[in-house]
């Protein structure tokens, strides 16, 4: 049986590391970020992977840099590292600690998007598919050499949270494959290709939605990519919107449902994007795209809650005409 060092921190990982312990692989020792503060009352909170680690009595180190425990990860003898969403670059030194080596569990097909956010930007690019891989580590940002696949695919209206669910127990099952064939001496190894993509960390900026330059299609992609991260939002009086859920709808689908609209198809071609067209509160909310419209099915106001979109219009009529921005 291997000796295993488990190294990871958000309930992704924690799915993993659920699923080598419940396979009966020894888990000498698991390595998480440090509790951090939370909340209004700024409270200190322990990651899932430690959480789960408390509740099996598993040893727990938490450094805020990991060279600061590297004579102890020497120490332990390990004969695997397992990485999964640890959060911190492992140097060379340390990944070449254990026996077998160290390998990752990551949220894409590699080489396709490299990098923090794979599950996020597969959501945002309208991805069909997308998958698990498994990999030995190097010192470069996910360019080891890979050990299994699994393909998925992804949802129309699948977003990042619930493709991030799925992915993290398909995670666990792969990696206790890999843990299997490693321990058993058959783990494939293939080099990665050279034709490989990016998945950089989120930046805030691209939360607003651009009504003018982006198509309805993009636009749910936004929506869906980043629900639950931090919403995709636009403006109305000033005031922000976040827009949690919605769906694009094809203008002759609307005027077919809409048949009042019909004599004034020659108006709706010429209005700007981001117009609203239908606002109902029994019937919803459609905004003008590029190519198309958007029913918005679930919202949150500033300092509100989410609430679908019928019970946001009981309290807050938008009027027809008026264009988010």
């Amino acid at each position: 049986m291997l000796n295993i060092i488990f190294m990871g921190t958000p309930d992704f990982a924690k799915e993993s590391l659920e699923a080598i312990y419940n396979a009966g692989h020894n888990i000498i020792a698991v390595v998480t970020n440090p509790d951090r503060p939370k909340g209004r009352g700024m409270k200190m909170i322990a990651s899932p992977v430690k959480e789960f680690c408390l509740q099996q009595n598993i040893p727990v180190l938490q450094p805020e840099k990991i060279r600061e425990i590297k004579d102890t990860l020497v120490q332990l003898n390990p004969d695997l590292f397992c990485v999964v969403a640890y959060g911190k670059i492992l140097p060379k030194d340390i990944l070449d600690i254990p026996k077998l080596g160290s390998i990752n569990v990551h949220g894409s097909l590699l080489p396709k998007y490299r990098g923090a956010a794979p599950i996020q930007w597969a959501v945002l690019n309208g991805d069909k598919t997308t998958g698990i891989t498994t990999m030995y580590m190097d010192e470069g940002m996910d360019t080891g050499d890979i050990i299994l696949k699994q393909e998925v695919e992804i949802g129309e209206n699948e977003t990042t949270g619930e493709l991030w669910e799925r992915l993290s127990k398909i995670g666990g099952e792969l990696l206790t494959e890999t843990v299997d064939k490693i321990e058993k001496g058959i783990a494939p190894r293939t080099k990665q290709g050279k034709d490989f993509t990016l998945a950089p960390m989120l930046k805030k900026e691209i939360s607003k939605i651009d009504w003018e330059n982006k198509t309805a299609q993009e636009i749910k992609n936004l929506i869906r990519g980043l629900n639950p991260i931090m919403g995709a939002y636009t403006t109305y009086n000033n005031k922000k919107i976040k827009i949690w859920k919605a769906d694009k709808i094809e203008t002759q689908k609307f005027m077919e449902e809409h048949p009042e609209f019909k004599n004034h198809i020659d108006r709706f071609t010429t209005m700007v994007d981001g117009t609203i067209i239908f606002s109902d509160e029994k019937k919803g909310l459609y905004v003008k795209a590029k190519d198309g419209l958007l029913l918005i099915q679930e919202v949150q106001a500033e300092n509100s809650r989410k609430m679908n979109i019928q019970d946001f219009l009981r309290g807050n009529p938008l009027k027809m005409g008026e264009v988010f921005e």
